[in-house]
Protein backbone atom coordinates (compact mmCIF):
# COMPACT_ATOMS: atom_id res chain seq x y z
CA UNK A 1 0.00 0.00 0.00
CA UNK A 2 1.12 3.55 -0.78
CA UNK A 3 2.07 5.67 2.24
CA UNK A 4 -1.13 7.42 3.30
CA UNK A 5 0.18 9.64 6.08
CA UNK A 6 -1.02 13.20 6.01
CA UNK A 7 1.19 15.32 3.77
CA UNK A 8 1.60 19.11 3.83
CA UNK A 9 -0.49 20.59 1.04
CA UNK A 10 2.02 22.07 -1.41
CA UNK A 11 0.03 21.78 -4.63
CA UNK A 12 -2.96 19.90 -6.04
CA UNK A 13 -3.09 18.42 -9.52
CA UNK A 14 -6.80 18.46 -10.31
CA UNK A 15 -6.94 16.25 -13.39
CA UNK A 16 -5.10 12.97 -14.00
CA UNK A 17 -5.93 9.42 -15.02
CA UNK A 18 -4.79 5.96 -13.94
CA UNK A 19 -5.42 2.78 -15.90
CA UNK A 20 -3.99 -0.49 -17.16
CA UNK A 21 -3.94 -1.72 -20.73
CA UNK A 22 -5.21 -5.06 -19.38
CA UNK A 23 -8.56 -3.61 -18.30
CA UNK A 24 -11.71 -4.21 -20.31
CA UNK A 25 -12.34 -1.19 -22.50
CA UNK A 26 -15.69 0.06 -23.74
CA UNK A 27 -16.83 -0.46 -27.31
CA UNK A 28 -16.91 2.59 -29.54
CA UNK A 29 -14.05 4.28 -27.68
CA UNK A 30 -12.05 7.02 -29.37
CA UNK A 31 -8.74 5.87 -27.90
CA UNK A 32 -7.05 2.61 -26.88
CA UNK A 33 -4.00 2.80 -24.57
CA UNK A 34 -1.04 0.52 -25.23
CA UNK A 35 0.64 1.21 -21.88
CA UNK A 36 -0.14 1.37 -18.17
CA UNK A 37 -0.59 4.59 -16.18
CA UNK A 38 -0.22 3.41 -12.60
CA UNK A 39 -0.78 5.13 -9.30
CA UNK A 40 2.87 4.64 -8.36
CA UNK A 41 3.97 6.40 -11.54
CA UNK A 42 1.56 9.25 -10.93
CA UNK A 43 2.57 9.79 -7.32
CA UNK A 44 6.20 9.78 -8.44
CA UNK A 45 5.46 12.62 -10.87
CA UNK A 46 3.72 14.61 -8.14
CA UNK A 47 6.67 14.16 -5.79
CA UNK A 48 9.21 15.09 -8.46
CA UNK A 49 7.45 18.38 -9.14
CA UNK A 50 6.72 19.43 -5.59
CA UNK A 51 3.02 18.60 -5.68
CA UNK A 52 1.38 16.83 -2.78
CA UNK A 53 -2.17 15.86 -3.80
CA UNK A 54 -4.13 14.85 -6.87
CA UNK A 55 -7.57 14.26 -8.35
CA UNK A 56 -8.10 11.11 -10.43
CA UNK A 57 -10.67 11.33 -13.20
CA UNK A 58 -12.21 8.24 -14.80
CA UNK A 59 -11.02 8.00 -18.44
CA UNK A 60 -13.73 7.66 -21.04
CA UNK A 61 -12.37 4.40 -22.49
CA UNK A 62 -13.13 2.59 -19.20
CA UNK A 63 -16.76 3.66 -19.22
CA UNK A 64 -18.57 3.19 -15.91
CA UNK A 65 -16.18 0.55 -14.54
CA UNK A 66 -14.51 2.68 -11.89
CA UNK A 67 -12.84 -0.17 -10.00
CA UNK A 68 -9.26 0.73 -10.94
CA UNK A 69 -9.76 4.36 -9.89
CA UNK A 70 -11.45 3.35 -6.62
CA UNK A 71 -8.61 0.95 -5.84
CA UNK A 72 -6.18 3.84 -6.27
CA UNK A 73 -8.19 5.98 -3.86
CA UNK A 74 -8.00 3.22 -1.26
CA UNK A 75 -4.21 3.22 -1.51
CA UNK A 76 -3.70 6.93 -0.90
CA UNK A 77 -6.87 8.32 0.71
CA UNK A 78 -5.21 11.38 2.22
CA UNK A 79 -3.59 12.41 -1.06
CA UNK A 80 -6.33 11.70 -3.59
CA UNK A 81 -9.88 12.53 -4.57
CA UNK A 82 -11.86 10.96 -7.40
CA UNK A 83 -14.25 11.92 -10.18
CA UNK A 84 -16.16 8.95 -11.59
CA UNK A 85 -18.26 8.06 -14.62
CA UNK A 86 -21.51 6.34 -13.68
CA UNK A 87 -24.76 5.28 -15.31
CA UNK A 88 -27.72 7.56 -14.83
CA UNK A 89 -29.56 4.83 -12.92
CA UNK A 90 -26.70 4.22 -10.47
CA UNK A 91 -27.98 3.46 -6.96
CA UNK A 92 -27.62 5.90 -4.11
CA UNK A 93 -25.93 3.17 -2.06
CA UNK A 94 -23.20 2.83 -4.68
CA UNK A 95 -22.68 6.59 -4.75
CA UNK A 96 -22.48 6.66 -0.96
CA UNK A 97 -19.83 3.93 -1.03
CA UNK A 98 -17.81 5.95 -3.53
CA UNK A 99 -18.15 9.09 -1.42
CA UNK A 100 -16.62 7.27 1.54
CA UNK A 101 -13.59 6.48 -0.62
CA UNK A 102 -13.05 10.10 -1.60
CA UNK A 103 -15.15 10.52 -4.75
CA UNK A 104 -16.37 14.11 -5.02
CA UNK A 105 -17.87 14.36 -8.50
CA UNK A 106 -19.11 12.73 -11.69
CA UNK A 107 -17.81 13.35 -15.17
CA UNK A 108 -19.97 13.68 -18.24
CA UNK A 109 -17.77 13.31 -21.30
CA UNK A 110 -19.95 14.62 -24.11
CA UNK A 111 -17.30 15.21 -26.76
CA UNK A 112 -18.66 13.86 -30.03
CA UNK A 113 -21.85 12.58 -28.43
CA UNK A 114 -25.52 13.48 -28.64
CA UNK A 115 -26.25 16.09 -25.99
CA UNK A 116 -28.54 15.13 -23.11
CA UNK A 117 -31.56 17.13 -22.05
CA UNK A 118 -31.09 17.51 -18.31
CA UNK A 119 -34.65 18.78 -17.99
CA UNK A 120 -35.89 15.28 -18.84
CA UNK A 121 -37.48 13.56 -15.85
CA UNK A 122 -35.08 10.63 -16.28
CA UNK A 123 -32.24 12.84 -15.01
CA UNK A 124 -34.08 14.10 -11.94
CA UNK A 125 -33.14 11.33 -9.50
CA UNK A 126 -29.51 11.17 -10.59
CA UNK A 127 -28.94 14.92 -10.37
CA UNK A 128 -30.80 15.00 -7.07
CA UNK A 129 -28.31 12.51 -5.61
CA UNK A 130 -25.38 14.59 -6.87
CA UNK A 131 -26.78 17.73 -5.26
CA UNK A 132 -27.48 15.98 -1.94
CA UNK A 133 -23.95 14.57 -1.84
CA UNK A 134 -22.55 18.05 -2.58
CA UNK A 135 -20.63 16.58 -5.50
CA UNK A 136 -19.90 18.45 -8.70
CA UNK A 137 -20.69 17.61 -12.30
CA UNK A 138 -17.64 17.84 -14.54
CA UNK A 139 -18.53 18.71 -18.12
CA UNK A 140 -16.22 17.73 -20.96
CA UNK A 141 -17.93 19.20 -24.00
CA UNK A 142 -17.18 21.49 -26.90
CA UNK A 143 -17.22 25.18 -26.09
CA UNK A 144 -20.21 25.93 -28.30
CA UNK A 145 -22.30 23.33 -26.44
CA UNK A 146 -21.37 24.35 -22.90
CA UNK A 147 -23.67 27.36 -22.38
CA UNK A 148 -26.79 25.34 -23.18
CA UNK A 149 -25.77 22.44 -20.96
CA UNK A 150 -24.80 24.70 -18.11
CA UNK A 151 -27.98 26.70 -18.45
CA UNK A 152 -29.96 23.54 -17.72
CA UNK A 153 -27.84 22.46 -14.75
CA UNK A 154 -27.18 25.69 -12.89
CA UNK A 155 -30.80 26.21 -11.74
CA UNK A 156 -30.52 22.85 -9.92
CA UNK A 157 -27.92 24.25 -7.53
CA UNK A 158 -25.24 21.78 -8.62
CA UNK A 159 -21.58 22.76 -8.72
CA UNK A 160 -20.19 22.57 -12.25
CA UNK A 161 -16.59 22.05 -13.33
CA UNK A 162 -15.64 22.78 -16.93
CA UNK A 163 -12.81 20.70 -18.40
CA UNK A 164 -9.76 22.02 -20.24
CA UNK A 165 -10.63 25.72 -20.56
CA UNK A 166 -13.98 24.67 -22.05
CA UNK A 167 -12.26 23.05 -25.07
CA UNK A 168 -11.98 26.21 -27.19
CA UNK A 169 -10.07 26.39 -30.47
CA UNK A 170 -7.02 28.57 -29.90
CA UNK A 171 -6.86 29.71 -33.52
CA UNK A 172 -10.36 31.23 -33.25
CA UNK A 173 -9.49 33.51 -30.33
CA UNK A 174 -11.81 34.68 -27.55
CA UNK A 175 -14.54 35.78 -29.98
CA UNK A 176 -15.46 32.20 -30.91
CA UNK A 177 -19.00 30.92 -30.26
CA UNK A 178 -19.62 30.07 -26.62
CA UNK A 179 -16.66 31.87 -25.07
CA UNK A 180 -18.44 35.08 -24.06
CA UNK A 181 -21.38 33.03 -22.77
CA UNK A 182 -19.02 30.91 -20.66
CA UNK A 183 -17.51 34.06 -19.17
CA UNK A 184 -20.99 35.35 -18.28
CA UNK A 185 -22.00 32.06 -16.63
CA UNK A 186 -18.88 32.20 -14.49
CA UNK A 187 -20.12 35.21 -12.58
CA UNK A 188 -22.71 33.23 -10.59
CA UNK A 189 -20.16 31.56 -8.33
CA UNK A 190 -21.20 27.94 -9.00
CA UNK A 191 -18.85 27.13 -11.87
CA UNK A 192 -15.17 26.18 -11.80
CA UNK A 193 -12.85 25.88 -14.80
CA UNK A 194 -9.88 23.55 -15.13
CA UNK A 195 -6.82 25.33 -16.44
CA UNK A 196 -5.55 22.19 -18.14
CA UNK A 197 -4.90 20.57 -21.48
CA UNK A 198 -3.26 23.59 -23.11
CA UNK A 199 -1.86 21.22 -25.73
CA UNK A 200 -5.43 20.22 -26.62
CA UNK A 201 -6.39 23.69 -27.87
CA UNK A 202 -5.99 22.78 -31.54
CA UNK A 203 -3.18 25.02 -32.76
CA UNK A 204 0.61 25.24 -32.60
CA UNK A 205 2.28 25.11 -29.19
CA UNK A 206 2.96 28.87 -29.31
CA UNK A 207 -0.60 29.70 -30.37
CA UNK A 208 -2.05 27.42 -27.72
CA UNK A 209 0.01 29.07 -25.01
CA UNK A 210 -0.82 32.57 -26.20
CA UNK A 211 -4.53 31.76 -26.15
CA UNK A 212 -4.21 30.12 -22.72
CA UNK A 213 -2.66 33.30 -21.31
CA UNK A 214 -5.44 35.43 -22.80
CA UNK A 215 -8.11 33.02 -21.58
CA UNK A 216 -6.68 32.89 -18.09
CA UNK A 217 -6.86 36.68 -17.78
CA UNK A 218 -10.50 36.67 -18.90
CA UNK A 219 -11.36 33.71 -16.68
CA UNK A 220 -9.87 35.39 -13.64
CA UNK A 221 -12.01 38.47 -14.29
CA UNK A 222 -15.23 36.50 -14.75
CA UNK A 223 -14.83 33.58 -12.35
CA UNK A 224 -12.36 34.96 -9.84
CA UNK A 225 -9.20 33.11 -8.78
CA UNK A 226 -11.22 31.03 -6.31
CA UNK A 227 -12.99 29.25 -9.20
CA UNK A 228 -9.96 28.19 -11.27
CA UNK A 229 -7.98 24.99 -10.73
CA UNK A 230 -4.98 23.49 -12.53
CA UNK A 231 -4.60 19.96 -13.86
CA UNK A 232 -1.76 18.07 -15.49
CA UNK A 233 -4.04 15.82 -17.58
CA UNK A 234 -1.44 13.07 -17.06
CA UNK A 235 -0.71 10.79 -18.89
CA UNK A 236 -1.73 13.11 -21.74
CA UNK A 237 -3.68 10.54 -23.77
CA UNK A 238 -3.36 10.92 -27.55
CA UNK A 239 -0.45 13.33 -27.02
CA UNK A 240 2.02 11.05 -25.23
CA UNK A 241 4.60 11.29 -28.01
CA UNK A 242 5.31 14.97 -27.41
CA UNK A 243 3.81 15.86 -24.02
CA UNK A 244 4.98 14.77 -20.57
CA UNK A 245 4.65 16.00 -17.01
CA UNK A 246 7.65 18.30 -17.58
CA UNK A 247 5.82 19.80 -20.57
CA UNK A 248 2.71 20.76 -18.64
CA UNK A 249 4.71 22.12 -15.71
CA UNK A 250 6.61 24.30 -18.17
CA UNK A 251 3.31 25.47 -19.65
CA UNK A 252 2.08 26.32 -16.17
CA UNK A 253 5.17 28.46 -15.55
CA UNK A 254 4.73 30.08 -18.97
CA UNK A 255 1.31 31.37 -17.92
CA UNK A 256 3.32 33.80 -15.78
CA UNK A 257 0.95 33.82 -12.82
CA UNK A 258 1.86 35.86 -9.77
CA UNK A 259 2.68 34.03 -6.53
CA UNK A 260 -0.81 34.75 -5.20
CA UNK A 261 -2.46 33.59 -8.42
CA UNK A 262 -0.44 30.39 -8.40
CA UNK A 263 -1.36 29.70 -4.77
CA UNK A 264 -5.05 30.22 -5.57
CA UNK A 265 -4.83 27.97 -8.63
CA UNK A 266 -2.82 25.19 -7.02
CA UNK A 267 -3.92 25.23 -3.38
CA UNK A 268 -6.79 27.46 -2.28
CA UNK A 269 -9.37 26.82 -5.01
CA UNK A 270 -8.83 23.06 -5.40
CA UNK A 271 -8.67 22.50 -1.65
CA UNK A 272 -12.15 23.99 -1.32
CA UNK A 273 -13.64 22.35 -4.42
CA UNK A 274 -12.34 18.83 -3.85
CA UNK A 275 -12.47 18.77 -0.06
CA UNK A 276 -8.83 18.31 0.84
Amino acid sequence: MVDTCTKPLTGIDCHAHVFSRELELVAGRRYTPDYDATLAQYLSHLHAHGLSHGVLVQPSFLGTDNRYLLAALRQAPEQLRGVVVVARDVSRAELDDMARLGVVGVRLNLMGKALPDFRDAAWKGFLGHIAELDWHVELHASLADLPGLMGQLLPLGIKLVVDHFGRPEARLGPDQPGFAQLMALGQGGHVWVKVSGIYRLGATAAQNLEFARTSLTLLQRSFGPERLVWGSDWPHTQHEANVGFETVMAQLRALECSASQTHALMVQAPRALFGF
